[in-house]
């Protein structure tokens, strides 16, 4: 008995295996599910139908041989495909249409290197917590792995950068797949996802069968075997390739905070004298649209600090809306709420904030949610959940409640002083070319009610955050906490197709303004006029200010003074140079280039700029 148990159990091993390898070939599931060998249908048209499905008007790309059928699949339905002069401005372009559309922007890029040169993009999208869908080309199944064309491990370059990362083994994975990866992307906390097509899974029968089936196979039996194994896989790959399947959205987790921890924080906010909120950019975040948190943070009439996505949030010249001296705010708070803040190098780690504050702070991730609580800072209620949601909750919850009117008024008094003070200093003249606060304060003057600032710089930059103000939510783009150099072309171009009707002002620093100034021939193709503004010093001036003093060299710190505008006619833009003998003129210029924008034409500004003390001390926050 034993013998026969022991032959049974071997038996039952066997099959086991045969059983596996049979289900890992496919040929279970191709005896229920047909290979339609004689249809002209590719796996781009199934990408296509469930982008499609989840309201996508945009993909950006670079086009790419391995991954033309998603694009042509696309143009055809009607998705606008939009392509770019580099890959990482196509993801900075989809990182742009998430945050101003509320859904998920899509990239599509080819395989090896047209992926690596995402990266930075990817991890800046994922830092800024942007739902963004990257879809990149990849050698075929049976190739990966030997020495193809743009063959490299990509799964494991994204793995650290995404939510979600798959690799397409079978046409018929891909709508299940690609409807999971944009759920995933707009749930928890938002951010990339990254789909790897292999080329044979992309283009029709046909074509994948002549690269496939060997022409002449080894002769015995190992030919055999080798024939017998491709054309297995090749009938498993596109086996029930074209049955019907759901193309709709899968539902989105946003996470909320329970009915007690909102109870707990009207009770903390209602007994403030001197409440504060610190508003960051995940308080943007769908479902909640950005007019109703206004109408809360009106409601309740404490004094905000507006960060990211938020500026613009409460309006040009809200009462409640304080821009100026935020450390000595938080110095004096009772109650400080950060709705969407993290206590990152923005916050000082935490250590601008009071110790005898109560602490609100609420975030959906939950690192991010308590990030040096164990060094500088104590929450007094940490929920983790939906920054905006919470806002419109705890603003019913203090129906009638209103903070003591005193407090903004005296923080708004500090506003309106620091602020003279540096107004003043954008009158006075620099040493050569022109002052760039007062070009700074002349363009937030005159650019439309309407405008989306995009901020891609350092020193130049780092002013226009003080000085220029947006009008209204979601009219301010930066990197947000990476700090990248280089998405401001691709910030335009988002923002300029999903707000056609808006100005779109670029404010670049002259080092930044190298990494997309191509992309004005993209503006150019594609229709989609944008204004940049380039304050030329000729120098990578954020760092030289500390590195000549703390190191005594200025080391490649230098720039030139470069016909940039040139380069922005070139590309089938309108340039424009301005220097100190334009002074008198610049109010002329900015509305010129202003109305060349309005009849069609990207126009750059081409600014000669100073050196100024404005970002030694002066803004300190």
């Amino acid at each position: 008995m034993d013998a026969l148990g022991g032959i049974g159990a071997v038996f039952g091993c066997f099959a086991l295996g045969l059983a596996f390898t049979a289900y890992k070939l496919g040929l279970v599931y191709q005896l229920f599910h047909k290979t339609e060998t004689e249809s002209p249908r590719h796996g781009g048209e199934s990408v296509a139908q469930v982008l499609r499905a989840h309201g996508v008007k945009f993909v950006f790309t670079l086009v790419g041989g391995h991954i033309s059928p998603i694009l042509v699949a696309c143009e055809k339905l009607g998705i606008r495909i939009v392509d770019t002069r580099h890959e990482a401005t196509a993801v900075f372009a989809a990182d742009a249409v998430a945050r101003l559309s509320g859904s998920v922007g899509v990239a599509v890029v080819t395989a090896g290197p047209g992926l690596t040169n995402t990266v930075t993009a990817v991890k800046n999208a994922q830092m800024a917590e942007s739902p963004l869908l990257l879809m990149g080309g990849a050698a075929g199944t049976l190739l990966q792995g030997r020495g193809a064309l743009q063959d490299i491990d990509q799964m494991s370059l994204f793995k650290p950068l995404c939510k979600f990362c798959a690799s397409i083994r079978t046409v018929r994975e891909i709508i299940p797949t690609v409807r999971k990866a944009l759920a995933i992307a707009q749930s928890g906390t938002p951010g990339p996802v990254f789909i790897e097509f292999p080329i044979d899974t992309l283009y029709p029968f046909h074509l994948v069968s002549k690269e496939i089936i060997v022409k002449n196979p080894p002769k015995g039996l190992m030919g055999k075997i080798i024939t017998w194994y491709l054309q297995n896989h090749l009938m498993n790959l596109f086996a029930g390739a074209w049955e019907t399947r759901d193309v709709s959205p899968l539902p989105v987790d946003v996470p909320q905070a329970t009915d007690d921890q909102v109870q707990k924080c009207i009770e903390l906010v209602s007994r403030a004298k001197k409440p504060v909120i610190l508003i960051g950019s995940q308080a943007t975040l769908p479902p909640t649209p950005a007019d109703d948190i206004r109408k809360a943070l009106e409601s309740l009439g404490i004094p905000c600090f507006l960060g990211g996505m938020s500026r613009g949030m409460l309006g040009k010249d809200s009462p409640i809306h304080i821009r100026q001296n935020r450390r000595d705010a938080l110095k004096d708070a009772d109650v400080v709420l950060l709705a969407g803040t993290v206590c990152d190098f923005r916050l000082s780690y935490g250590r601008v904030l009071n110790r005898r504050s109560k602490i609100i702070t609420v975030n959906r991730d939950k690192t991010q949610l308590l990030k040096n609580s164990d060094m500088f800072w104590k929450p007094t209620v940490a929920i983790q959940g939906d920054a905006g949601s919470f806002l419109l909750r705890l603003s019913k919850g203090l129906k009638g409640h209103k903070c003591p009117e005193e407090w903004p008024q005296s923080l708004k008094v500090g506003d309106v002083t620091k602020e003279t003070t540096n107004r003043a200093k954008a009158d006075e003249k620099t040493e050569h070319h022109l002052n760039p606060l007062r070009v700074l304060h002349r363009v937030d003057e005159l650019m439309a009610e309407d405008s989306i600032i995009v901020a891609d710089g350092g020193d130049f930059v780092g002013s226009a955050a003080y000085i220029m103000r947006p009008r209204g939510p979601m009219r301010w783009l930066d990197p947000g906490a990476f700090g990248t150099l280089g998405v401001g072309g691709g910030f335009a171009l988002g923002a300029k197709l999903c707000r056609p009707e808006s100005e779109v002002w670029i404010v670049y620093g002259d080092g930044s303004l190298g990494y997309s100034v191509a992309e004005f021939d993209t503006f150019t193709r594609h229709k989609t006029p944008v204004i940049a503004v380039v304050g030329n010093d000729a120098c990578w001036s954020q760092i030289s200010r500390e590195q000549v003093p703390i190191l005594g060299s200025n080391v490649a710190c230098g720039l030139l003074f470069t016909d940039y505008h040139v380069v922005a006619d070139g590309y089938g833009g309108k340039g424009y140079l301005i220097g100190r003998e334009d002074e008198d003129r610049l109010d002329d210029i900015i509305k010129a280039a202003q109305k060349e924008t309005r009849e069609g034409m990207s126009t750059l500004l081409n600014v000669l700029i100073g050196k100024t003390n404005f970002r030694e001390g002066s803004i300190s926050v």
